[in-house]
């Protein structure tokens, strides 16, 4: 395999990247405190929310599929 000349090593590339990384990460805007703290209990709240459905689906569902259907051929 032959090496290209105009391609510089690897050292050299992954310190390259490595500055690009740090000088983009410059640049963006991080959330602050309280925009953390609002979006985590808007997550926690439709985590609970979609637990709750998901546990009223699973009764409903039991109550018909174990308890209902079997008491028709009963």
């Amino acid at each position: 395999m032959a090496v290209d000349a105009a391609r510089p090593n690897l050292f050299v590339r992954l310190r390259t990247f490595y500055h690009e990384v740090v000088a983009e990460l410059k640049r963006v805007t991080w959330p602050d405190r309280p925009q953390i703290r609002s979006a985590t209990i808007g997550i926690l709240i439709f985590i609970l929310l979609v637990g709750v459905i998901i546990t009223l689906m699973d009764f409903v569902l039991q109550t018909l599929l174990v308890r209902l259907i079997p008491s028709l051929f009963a």
